[in-house]
């Protein structure tokens, strides 16, 4: 039997954000903070993802529902468990929705019984704690399917797709259809960019862009000095006489200190401090396209072999993700393609699989290595957002990104930071990584207006007032 397992969360208090804003947006905020208490009283507010680990959702949702508790609003995150063939199909679904074939399985009648089978199993003990009037928000599609079983109790169920293809094409169509018993039961539904609702939604679709929470472990502020011990303690720095303690901040103000190492195939030592770091850091998804990232600094060393930087290509650790079945198949070619390369290359080249076993643990490995970073980039072939390119501008990184969905939304090329216009040139991204990293102080002032851009847009506190919004659309609906 298939059960959700609830994901404890500690309330934040919203105070915290007082010292971050003017007056009056701290007054805006509290009001809403009112309003929502107001609108859900006597009600739940429960989320339902598929993984509690790795990737962006695990990253938004538990920020959202620690500041809505803290603003007293009953608010829950629910994980769905699966089979490995559950997690095929929605891997599948996942890839269809960016516009790719995947693996090329079937996406029919005995898939979606099998997709079925499974929430049917989740449902029976979701039905236990969801109750009339409460407000269910699913995320992607894993979760669904879920919706005509939590719409038939009444709760009023929204369903959000982090995902999404600009330019549909057919396998975009062909997993609209298999969703679409799940998708004609929610009430609402909420996209990241208008270009991702398909035309069965769109009388009824939000458009709401992901945040970062700028006080989570993963972006809390960080010395120079301690992100290198870290990163030496890791495996992914070399280490130097005197370093302060590798420690970070948990997230209840506990002191912590980092003690797991990172799974990396190098080729001789770790690099140096002073040497400038290229860094892609994301799931291994052959959309994020690792392996292109690597070809392309390939290229960039050929053709400017004098030039002083190296790559890291960092992801979480293959088996850590449940519901990322292609992560192991993945970092697998990717090495294949390392292993091609000159003994010139492989030595600037690292490949890294950061532990995660304590979250909090991870979030400092990743803020440490974004803060030290000379280039944050994120070449996706497909993209639905991107908070790895969120996080590296708020901590002032200069970044090279793919001009392909949500990032397109966040970069402003030339003002905040590089777009690829084609993710598949691996000539322009090396010619963009070589333009800031023979130009240091055009990257930085890059970087200074990306810390600026990600305040104004891409923070909690706006995410917060948007589903203030939402609750209210759903209460005028009745």
């Amino acid at each position: 039997m298939l059960k959700p397992f609830e994901v404890h969360v500690q309330a934040e208090p919203l105070a915290r954000f007082e010292r971050e804003m003017d007056a009056a947006r701290w007054s805006t905020l509290q009001a809403q903070a009112v309003k929502a208490r107001a609108l859900m009283a006597g009600r739940a507010f429960w989320n339902i993802s598929s993984t509690a680990k790795g990737g962006g959702v695990a990253e938004i949702v538990p920020r959202l529902v620690a500041y809505a508790r803290g603003a007293s609003v009953d608010a829950h995150w629910l994980v769905l468990t699966g089979t490995p063939e559950f997690f095929h199909i929605t891997k599948r679904l996942h890839h269809a929705l960016h516009g790719s074939r995947g693996d090329g399985s079937p996406l029919g009648a005995a898939e979606h019984e099998r997709y079925d089978e499974v929430l049917r199993d989740n449902a029976e003990e979701l039905l236990v704690l969801v109750q009339p009037g409460d407000v269910v928000l699913l995320h992607d599609p894993q979760t669904c399917g879920l919706a005509p079983a939590l719409a038939a109790v009444g709760a009023h169920v929204v369903w959000r797709c982090h995902i999404g293809r600009d330019t549909p094409n057919a396998e975009v169509t062909r997993a609209w259809e298999f969703l679409a018993p799940g998708l004609a039961a929610a009430r609402l539904t909420i996209f990241t960019r208008a270009a991702y609702v398909p035309p069965q939604c769109a009388d009824r679709a939000l458009v709401i862009q992901p945040s970062i929470d700028i006080f989570a472990v993963k972006n809390q502020p960080m010395t120079p000095e301690v992100a290198r011990a870290i990163l030496a303690n890791t495996g992914l720095l070399r280490g130097t006489p005197g370093s302060p303690e590798p420690i970070f901040t948990r997230a209840d103000g506990v002191t912590a200190r980092v003690s797991r190492c990172a799974d990396i195939m190098q080729l001789g030592t770790e690099p140096s401090p002073d040497v400038p770091l290229v860094v892609q850091i994301s799931r291994w998804d052959p959309l994020k396209d690792p392996a292109g990232v690597l070809s392309a600094f390939a290229l960039l060393l050929r053709q400017s072999p004098n030039l002083r930087a190296e790559l890291v290509l960092a992801g979480p650790a293959v088996t850590s993700v449940a519901d990322d079945p292609d992560a192991a198949a993945t970092l697998q070619d990717v090495l294949a393609l390392w292993r091609q390369q000159s003994h010139f290359v492989r030595q600037r080249v690292h490949l890294a699989c950061l532990p995660m076993t304590d979250l909090e643990e991870n979030a400092a490995i990743v803020n440490a290595l974004q803060r030290h970073a000379a280039i944050v980039a994120q070449k996706s072939l497909q993209e639905g957002f991107g908070l790895t390119i969120t996080e590296a501008m708020w901590k002032a990184r200069p970044v090279v990104a793919s001009a392909v969905g949500g990032l397109q939304d966040q970069v402003v090329h030339g003002e905040n930071g590089l777009l690829v216009r084609d993710p598949g040139d691996r000539a322009e991204f090396a010619g963009a990584v070589r333009s800031l990293l023979e130009a240091p102080e055009r990257a930085a002032l890059l970087g200074r207006r990306a810390h600026e851009h990600v305040r104004a847009h891409f923070t909690v506190t706006r995410h917060l007032t948007d589903f203030v919004r939402l609750i209210e659309l759903l209460k005028a609906q009745g």
